[in-house]
């Protein structure tokens, strides 16, 4: 049966959500804030009592029709069919998986396609590709633009982006604007530190690509990360 909550002892569910998070929210709280407001004579809390009312379990309310749920006080065909986009919404975020860039063969293999992709930048570019435990590239994010040092690149912002997507490794990649890949004291630094607080994070730095014109350094390669 669906938990249901008076008009008497009613808190407003979306400061309820702010102080102690989605989780602790009833489903009488969750619908009440997904109907936004009530229908008069209902406030939104009668009108969300009465919609788990008439379905008792969450199974029956998802499939309820549009004719259905116009039947109950309050709920009428736009609300109806917002609830409806809703479930659907749900069940499509329920289903969805992780996308996936690309796996992830060789240092060679991504150096080929980040030359083609990097060949114009007038600019030094740092991006990070970010993999999961099967090597596959969920995300590919440029992180900086600019004179890659350590006062603008700092891992902070790389991890960061690690852990919003749950990478298991990551691959640094840069360009030089002149064509030389050849990597500076500040490239060999950079990576040190990055690799240093992976360590600590328990995320593998994989290779730093350094980009030039028609050709590259990969500091894994070079037995850098050795």
């Amino acid at each position: 049966m669906a938990e249901l909550q008076s008009t008497s002892s009613y808190v407003r569910p979306r400061e309820r959500l702010l102080e102690a998070g989605e989780g602790a929210l009833s489903n009488q709280e969750l619908l009440a804030i997904i109907l936004r407001t009530g229908s008069k004579p209902y406030t939104v809390i009668d009108l969300a009592q009465m919609i788990l009312e008439e379905f008792p379990d969450l199974y029956t309310l998802k499939d309820a029709s549009l004719s259905e749920l116009q039947r109950i006080p309050g709920v009428g065909v736009v609300r109806s069919i917002e609830l409806k986009a809703m479930m659907e919404f749900g069940r499509r975020v329920h289903l969805a998986s992780q996308p996936k860039l690309g796996k992830v063969q060789s240092s060679y293999a991504i150096a080929q396609q980040l030359m083609e992709e990097m060949k114009d930048y007038q600019q030094e570019h740092l991006l990070c590709l970010y993999l999961n435990t099967k090597n596959e590239i969920i995300k590919k994010e440029t992180l900086f633009i600019g004179s890659l040092n350590q006062s603008v690149a700092h891992p902070r912002e790389i991890f960061k982006g690690a852990v919003r997507v749950s990478a298991a490794r990551i691959i640094l990649t840069h360009n030089h604007p002149s064509g030389n890949p050849k990597p500076s004291s500040h490239d060999l630094q950079f990576t040190k530190r990055v690799k240093e607080c992976g360590e600590m994070m328990g995320i593998e730095i994989l290779d730093h690509l350094i980009i030039g014109t028609g050709r590259y350094v990969s500091l894994r390669e070079e037995g850098f990360f050795q």
